[in-house]
């Protein structure tokens, strides 16, 4: 048995078209980077890899050293409730760490705050959100032997609270703990407000996403003349952010958290008054008068594609966020996506993490470039003077 909190890194699943590998690229780079930060903290006995064979041939000799590769099994149906139980009774692991592969900005503190929880608790669950968990711990590890775990790792934390009696110790919500990348949106996001480990930083050096649209957008928060809308699965604590945090009046419709975690994505349960009004006008009238109401708009689609009975691909769902119509197959998306492109006001379409933390960190880049600018234009001014 292994006593000390163990590191259990779930990266795999993506890839299929050059957009997937791309993203997947971007992951792996980030996977090592969240590596190093947990190692480096000395909080952890050790660390584990579960990854698909994409994913095992990406890492080979890169991993660092001492660091464990499971590898699914050829063909067989991924399960991350089975996945994680597996590891967990093969090596013996007392206080797991489950955490995913597209934390970028997480670093070793929050990671060893992590692992301080489960050290000093006999029976607890810690993670970064528990009701949508990235990032979760628990002790006992035996506590998963005569159950069955869930195939989503959002609702670990809240199934071992309730079937395990385990104790709820969730982290502070942080920037860093929230932002996930999860679309190639969310890394265009990173790229252009910065804050990457190493690896991840040189890579999306050497892949640059075009990021101006969102730029643009992003800028408006910090003009106290302008309205900014943000849409979709919006949490509480983004409503303060915006409050206090930006210049610019807001304008927040938050509709279906907890969509994902509930099932009601696929149930076709989703229901928004955006989505409604969609329906009721089409994409292109929708963004008119959206235009007359805000100087740009932040929107989670994620709600809007379940209300209208789509089960949007992969493929479909990141060709929107890049604002690419013409790579959409499905053809409600496609409209939607080129009305969001030809919009009077920029538009950035994206999923939960754009509305979340994706916003604020879009906010604070924002902020850094007005400084930097007013402080070179006082500069000149200095120097023409001088």
């Amino acid at each position: 048995m292994i006593a000390e909190p163990y590191l259990v890194l779930f990266c795999g699943g993506m890839g299929g078209t050059l957009v997937e590998e791309a993203l997947a690229a971007a992951l792996h780079a980030c996977a090592l980077d969240t590596l190093d930060e947990a190692l480096a903290t000395g909080a952890y006995g050790g660390a584990v890899v579960v990854a698909d064979g994409a994913a095992a041939r990406a890492f080979d000799g890169r991993l660092p050293a001492g660091v464990r590769l499971d590898v699914d099994r050829p063909g067989a149906v991924f399960h991350f409730g089975r996945r994680l139980g597996e590891v967990i009774r093969r090596y013996g692991l007392e206080r797991p760490v489950y955490i995913g592969c597209g934390l970028p900005l997480i670093k070793g503190d929050e990671l060893a705050a992590v692992a301080s929880v489960l050290a000093a608790a006999d029976a607890a669950v810690v993670s970064n959100n528990f009701f949508s968990a990235d990032l979760a711990g628990f002790v006992p590890g035996s506590a998963v032997r005569d159950l069955v775990l869930p195939d989503n790792d959002r609702i670990l934390p809240r199934f071992l609270a309730q079937n395990a009696g385990l104790a709820n110790r969730a982290l502070p919500r942080t920037m860093a703990n929230q932002f996930d990348l999860d679309t190639p949106g969310d890394l265009a996001v990173l790229a252009w407000a910065g804050g990457g480990g190493p690896r991840l930083t040189a890579h999306m050096e050497r892949h640059p996403l075009p990021a101006e649209p969102l730029a643009t957008a992003a800028r408006f928060m910090t003009d106290r003349d302008a309205e900014v809308l943000v849409s979709g699965r919006v949490n509480a604590q983004v409503f303060q952010y915006l409050a206090t945090e930006t210049a610019c009046r807001t304008r927040v419709y938050s509709e279906e958290r907890g969509m994902q975690a509930a099932g009601r994505d696929l149930s076709g349960e989703s229901r928004t008054l955006v989505g409604y009004h969609l329906q009721a006008v089409g994409p292109r009238r929708f963004f008119e008068e959206l235009a007359t109401m805000a100087n740009a708009a932040f929107i989670d689609t994620r709600p809007l594609f379940s209300q209208m009975g789509l089960q949007a691909s992969r493929p479909d769902r990141f060709a929107s966020d890049a604002l690419l119509p013409e790579a959409v197959s499905q053809p409600w998306i496609r409209e939607l996506t080129a009305a969001a492109r030809d919009a009077p006001i920029p538009v950035v379409l994206g999923a939960s993490t754009l509305v979340n933390s994706g916003i604020q960190l879009l906010n604070e880049a924002a902020w850094r470039e007005r400084d930097r600018q007013e402080a070179e234009y006082r500069a000149r001014g200095r120097a023409s003077g001088a």
